[in-house]
């Protein structure tokens, strides 16, 4: 009898199916317009360059979403390469006529790579806010989506600066599992130490996370899919300490949220390790979320809720993931551009 594929060797054929998806040529005319965008932002007084890549659907859009992903991530998680038509929230809000702009957080991808010590979404806030001012000029309607820290990262702006028309929150709750929680914490450690990011200038403060760790943290109890394990661990970033701490204060700890004055959906996956559970944010249902958040909104917000079932924290790569896109187009259609 033939012997089972081990893990390495599936992670080994997945490298080589991601190779050629990575390089496979574009599908064709149809396609949004996608072109880099660098936006220059002041951070404590520093010039910085946040980068991202503005994607507008054929024949226009007067809408913008603007893409925040979550720590150690970049703008990649929001426009997955595998199965495309499953996995990219990009394309999908692009294919209903949203123009997006997917962000690098600073510190990651091809943005500017400050201090650690001056990271905190505040700051990364600030960051966001700056290049709403330049995104207003173009459209009319912009408003904000986050992953995990991006969601905290997209509340503190929309409080602060009341600038936005709308806030897409997913992966964040006000009811941490910390059971839960510390076990991916303990997979992180400093970048430097890291090989994969031997020609990246980060200091020290940087963390990212443990080879192969990423999978039970973030996808289980998700179906393991070698292509997609492969994807998460060669395509990971960073994130400061400092972001991480005040965006679990404002973001997830405090009722800050009550602050944000536009249409707010909460999204969670139902197996989020990091804030799902009995002692934590109850994620049993769609209606058992909106209960759960509800308090910590305004009326102003008009907070809907949605759960998206069996999967966990980085929840874009659910394979039921066009359910999520669905609610989001209905609910930004309906609230956003009434």
């Amino acid at each position: 009898m033939f012997a089972r594929p081990t893990r390495r060797l599936a992670m080994a054929l997945a490298a080589a199916a991601l190779t050629f998806l990575l390089s496979a040529p574009a599908a064709d005319a149809a396609e949004p317009s996608c072109t880099p965008e660098r936006y220059p932002v002041t951070v404590a007084g520093l010039a910085q360059t946040m980068a991202g890549t503005l994607c507008v659907p054929p024949g226009g859009a007067s809408a913008v979403q603007v893409l925040i992903p979550g720590g150690f991530y970049n703008r990649g998680y929001w426009d997955i390469p595998v199965d495309p038509a499953t996995h990219s929230f990009r394309r999908a809000m692009n294919g209903a006529g949203y123009a997006t702009l997917t962000v690098d957080r600073l510190g990651t991808g091809d943005s500017s790579v400050p201090p650690s010590v001056l990271l905190t979404a505040i700051t990364q806030a600030d960051a966001v806010h700056q290049v709403v001012q330049v995104l207003r000029q173009r459209f009319r309607t912009v408003f904000l989506g986050g992953h995990s820290l991006g969601s905290a990262i997209s509340i503190i702006e929309a409080a602060r600066y009341r600038d936005v028309d709308g806030v897409l929150v997913t992966g964040m709750g006000h009811h941490l599992n910390v059971l839960g929680l510390a076990p991916i914490a303990a997979t992180f450690l400093p970048a430097v130490l890291d090989p994969a990011f031997a020609g990246r200038s980060l200091d020290p403060g940087y963390l990212t996370t443990m080879p192969g760790t990423r999978w039970r943290s973030l996808h289980a109890p998700g179906p393991y899919r070698p292509v997609i394990d492969t994807l998460d661990e060669t395509t990971k970033d960073v994130a400061a300490p400092t972001e991480l701490v005040d965006a679990a204060l404002l973001g997830t700890l405090t009722p800050y949220t009550r602050k944000v004055g536009v249409p707010v959906l909460t999204v969670m996956a139902g197996k989020d390790p990091t804030f799902c559970g009995l002692l934590a944010t109850d994620c049993s249902s769609s209606a058992a979320l909106l209960a759960a958040e509800a308090p910590f909104y305004g009326p102003a917000a008009q907070l809907q809720a949605y759960v998206l079932p069996g999967y966990g924290h980085a929840l874009n790569y659910a394979p039921n993931a066009p359910d999520l896109h669905d609610v989001v187009l209905r609910w930004a259609d309906r609230m956003i551009l009434r």
